[in-house]
């Protein structure tokens, strides 16, 4: 099957699901659980085909982690979906609404987008969050997963399938693309037949779709994300967060890559914060400021504060202010993240007011930016963009509006 028959379809099965009520989409998604939970042991003997392969082409083992599922990431694929299902279903929420002078009664609800193409790198978890998100916000589902996780990816797709299918949908709702580069380059230039685009991956991936992509785009991004000490910060508050940050799971784009320490803080906080991220395994690669306090820190190369290491891998440096802090997240920044540590009211509230990102933490981890733990349900991933939608994709952001326009017979003069 062409791209062009499979959008196709995808476009057909959309205007069924931009008409069904919440009950059948939820019914629908407990349906695609439950054939995700019946079909564990194939979807972990498909994954384990493709983590076999990773690691004999010596894949980094950050990235393996990414695209590795167990039973445990497998029973979450199959609660996301059933947690969708208790959401509140955004399609036909009122924005707002008005009557005019002349009698005229205009709204403006949320309606879907329509065909979203998902475009997305190893973690085949995200198949099964974005099949569910666009289901329930009444969207069909292109899903062109990256090629090192395509055995996991047709394993989900075919529970998902059937799930929708013994729900009575279609199951053209959820389609995954499969070929070569030339099969994104036709969803990128599928403009009319795809509404809407979101690249989900590395920099190299989301800027390859926002710069060639014909179709409208909604932009996910890179994670530096920034953690500054400030200089009345409480430092085991400080360290307990850095490390949670860092080490949870260092291979998605929430996690740490970037300390920054005040510098009247750093004599009594850089010691104690290396030695435990010497302790937690992670290798920071400093400036000779921060390699004064310890031999096992390395230098920083001068591209390194722009890195997203996705490992355990720290750039750390001393700053010599708030100021100076904010001004190194301007230049290095990718909008993702932003976190200060501080017990100054004041401090915080000019953080969170100059720095200008998707979420601004403070004192709380940024292991915390995420649709599940803001109480969105799954997520499609975190917009660093200013249109549409920023910061976690959940289901409002998976939708438009439209305007219904009611009169009673009023012509404009």
């Amino acid at each position: 099957m062409t791209f062009a028959d499979q959008a196709g379809r995808a476009r057909i099965a959309s205007r069924a699901l931009a008409v069904l009520t919440r009950a059948q989409k939820d019914a629908a998604l407990h349906a695609m659980a439950d054939a995700l939970a019946a079909a564990t042991d194939a979807i972990l003997a498909a994954n384990a085909e493709d983590v076999d392969a990773a690691r004999l082409a010596d894949t980094n083992e950050s990235l393996v982690d990414r695209l590795a599922l167990t039973a445990v990431r497998v029973d979450g694929m199959v609660a996301g979906l059933r947690s969708l299902a208790g959401l509140p279903d955004p399609v036909g929420d009122v924005v707002r609404g008005w009557t005019n002078a002349n009698g005229v009664r205009v709204r403006q609800v949320r309606v879907p987008l329509g065909v979203v193409g998902i475009i997305y790198e190893a973690r085949p978890n995200v198949t099964a969050d974005a099949a569910g998100i666009s289901l329930k916000s009444g969207n069909a589902a292109l899903l062109r997963g990256s090629s090192s996780a395509l055995n996991s990816n047709r394993a989900v797709v075919t529970a998902l399938r059937e799930g929708l299918a013994a729900s009575g949908l279609p199951a053209d709702a959820v389609q995954l693309v499969e070929g070569g580069r030339s099969v994104t380059g036709e969803m990128m230039a599928a403009r009319g037949l795809v509404d809407v685009l979101i690249p989900r991956g590395g920099a190299g991936l989301i800027n390859a779709v926002v710069e060639h992509s014909k179709v409208p785009v909604i932009e996910t991004g890179t994670g530096n994300c920034h953690l500054f000490v400030d200089a009345s910060a409480d430092h085991d508050m400080a360290i307990a967060i850095m490390l949670n940050a860092k080490v949870q799971r260092p291979s998605v784009c929430n996690s740490l890559e970037t300390l920054l320490v005040h510098a009247s803080a750093a004599p009594a906080f850089l010691p104690k914060a290396l030695a435990a991220l010497a302790d937690a395994g992670v290798t920071v690669h400093g400036t000779p400021e921060v390699q004064a306090y310890s031999a096992a820190v390395v230098p920083a190369g001068p591209d390194e504060f722009d890195d997203e290491y996705l490992s355990l891998d720290l750039a750390c440096d001393v700053v010599g202010s708030l100021d100076e802090a904010i001004a190194h997240i301007r230049v290095h920044t990718t909008g993702h993240s932003e976190t200060i540590i501080t017990a100054d009211r004041a401090s915080a509230d000019r953080f969170t007011a100059e720095v200008d990102a998707a979420a601004v933490l403070v004192n709380a981890s940024s292991r915390f930016v995420d649709g599940g733990e803001f109480g969105f349900g799954a997520e499609i991933g975190i917009s660093t963009q200013k249109l549409h939608a920023r910061g976690p994709m959940a289901l409002t952001e998976m939708t438009s509006t439209k305007y219904i326009v009611d009169g009673d017979g009023q012509t404009r003069s």
